[in-house]
């Protein structure tokens, strides 16, 4: 399959931008997959009313269809037609975060989407991206969008077309291509249909502590703490944003590990570090580099998925990561990490690593 590539400003209103969307709309109004780009990662579009448009999502990164998809919209009457109801808490929270980083899970009309989009559930997950483009694309197609990362399934996720070009040339019909992309993590998941209490999901650019100043108490689930539980949300079943070489956590600081850094490469492993700009200099590794700077988290989340693609562009056998408080945005910035490295953690028995 060839796929196009069309390369937009974000100003949406200039002629050469408009019609290039025009374009891309008129893909997905065909049933054809095309990736795009949003406020958080880059997401790979397609027509969620179609199952023969999913599919392709599907086909196209080898995920398993098992697991369920987030439907992008750009009116909110797109999301009155879709759902049962709107709690006065999701409300509340379309009013706080919408456009943004923020998807909600409703009880879903039957008849609307594709079954793949849900994985048979009775409920759907819809978010508003904060993207002109996004926003532009959606709204020329008059479609709502189904849209995980555009990218292989498993690894980390894209945050410019570049990266999206590596994983899917030749298996999707374009790309739109607006620029690296801003939070640089996906959206948060936060699910409005579970009870008293709303239960996030997924962590993401929305933190918990913003949700609830908002509406009050929030849960976790249980999955985000527990790899052996079956976690509900899209894109969290399976194992994802994995560097192609094995990858351990770090439980504490740099002098820590130097000394197990140096056994491994006197056994001849060549070892990469995930360190931050703070510490990075402090490591005696075969590469070593930085995700951002400690002190500014929101610098690790937006870089965070670049630097693990880097790795894979590298010859390092094994990967040592730096971790961070899980508070604020360090929860979703962790909540990948763990992901990433398979909740392998060198605290738990660095002899056996």
């Amino acid at each position: 399959m060839e796929t196009k590539k069309w390369i937009v400003d974000i100003d949406v209103d200039k002629k050469n931008s408009y019609q290039q969307l025009k374009e891309a709309a008129h893909y997905l109004q065909r049933n054809e997959v095309i990736a795009f780009p949003t406020e958080t990662v880059y997401g790979l579009g397609a027509n969620a009313t179609s199952d023969a448009a999913v599919a392709k999502i599907f086909a196209a990164k080898g995920r398993p269809s098992d697991n369920p998809l987030i439907v992008h919209i750009a009116e909110l009457g797109q999301l009155l037609e879709a759902v049962e109801m709107v709690s006065d808490k999701a409300q509340k929270l379309i009013e706080a975060f919408w456009p943004g980083p923020l998807t909600i899970i409703f009880k879903k009309k039957d008849g609307i989407f594709s079954s793949l989009v849900t994985a048979g559930l009775d409920t759907v997950a819809i978010r508003m991206p904060d993207h002109p483009l996004a926003i532009a694309l959606i709204r020329a197609a008059g479609l709502p969008i189904a849209a995980p990362s555009a990218n292989c399934s498993g690894k980390p996720s894209p945050t410019t077309a570049h990266h999206v070009w590596e994983d899917l040339q030749g298996r999707i019909a374009g790309i739109v291509d607006g620029g690296e992309t801003g939070v640089g993590l996906e959206s948060t998941v936060l699910d409005c249909t579970s009870g008293e209490f709303p239960i996030i999901l997924r962590p993401g650019g929305i933190t918990k502590e913003a949700i609830e100043r908002v509406i009050g108490k929030v849960q976790l689930d249980p999955a985000m703490m527990n790899e052996k539980q079956t976690p509900k949300s899209p894109g969290m079943k399976y194992t994802h944003y994995a560097p192609n070489v094995p990858m351990y956590l770090m439980a504490g600081n740099w002098e820590k590990y130097n000394e197990l850094i140096k056994q491994k490469r006197q056994a001849g492993l060549k070892v990469g570090i995930l360190a931050t700009a703070e510490t990075s200099k402090y490591y005696d590794a075969d590469l070593v580099l930085s995700c951002g700077e400690r002190n500014h988290l929101h610098t690790v989340a937006h870089c965070l998925y670049d630097t693990l693609r880097d790795f894979n562009k590298s010859n390092v056998d094994v990967i040592f990561a730096e971790t961070f408080p899980k508070d604020g945005v360090g929860a979703a910035i962790m909540n990948r990490l763990e992901k990433a490295a398979g909740h392998r953690w060198l605290e738990s028995d660095p002899r056996n690593n």
